[in-house]
């Protein structure tokens, strides 16, 4: 397969080719990096991600590298803070949203455990990536079955911006999905990448 067969959503962004080429869809296991994700997939509701991935290394620097032990004591003052920050996006609900997550994430792993955030997440997916088989960009969902039931969970375990769509999008970055199309050269290796 070529590789300038990529699925088209990628454009000709360097950052958005990059990304698209060696993160999205590769299956993710780090707690800390799929708490990352999933607040980046938040506050890009409204947004393109692009403009998220611009600002990435803002929010790791503006959140403490998404540490949710550290951003789960934010106060006020600090929220504050994050508000005056370019380097994120200035948005009190998502920024106050990354807080609540941040305790959410905390109570989900002192109730089940350590590497708990990584399995419970998972286990929408069976544990295992699904592996789609897209022809176009118009036959991928914005939401599925599992993406609502993780929406459904997540929101009563009190996480924030994790509708159903911002959970479809999460689960296809952190490859849960792999919703490469088929003629992508990616589809192949992030495929391989399941077993």
């Amino acid at each position: 397969m070529r590789r300038d067969r990529r699925c088209p959503w990628a454009g000709s962004d360097p950052l958005y080719v990059a990304y698209h080429d060696e993160e999205w869809g590769v299956p993710l296991h780090d707690a800390r990096a799929l708490f990352e994700l999933l607040n980046l997939e938040g506050a890009q509701a409204g947004l393109s991600w692009l403009t998220i991935l611009r600002k990435r290394e803002g929010y790791r620097a503006a959140f403490d590298g998404f540490d949710p032990e550290r951003i789960a004591r934010y106060d006020r003052r600090k929220v504050a803070a994050l508000l005056k920050d370019p380097g994120i996006v200035r948005n009190r609900a998502k920024v106050e949203g990354t807080v609540q997550n941040a305790r959410a994430f905390l109570k989900l792993v002192d109730e089940a455990g350590s590497g708990s955030f990584d399995r419970h997440l998972w286990s929408f997916v069976g544990g295992r990536p699904k592996l789609n088989r897209f022809r176009s960009m118009s036959a991928v969902p914005p939401e599925t079955h599992e993406s609502r039931a993780m929406s459904k969970d997540l929101r009563k375990r009190g996480f924030t911006f994790v509708g159903p769509t911002i959970c479809y999008a999460f689960m296809q970055a952190a490859g849960m999905v792999n919703d490469h199309l088929v003629d992508c050269y990616r589809h192949r290796a992030v495929a391989a990448a399941r077993r």
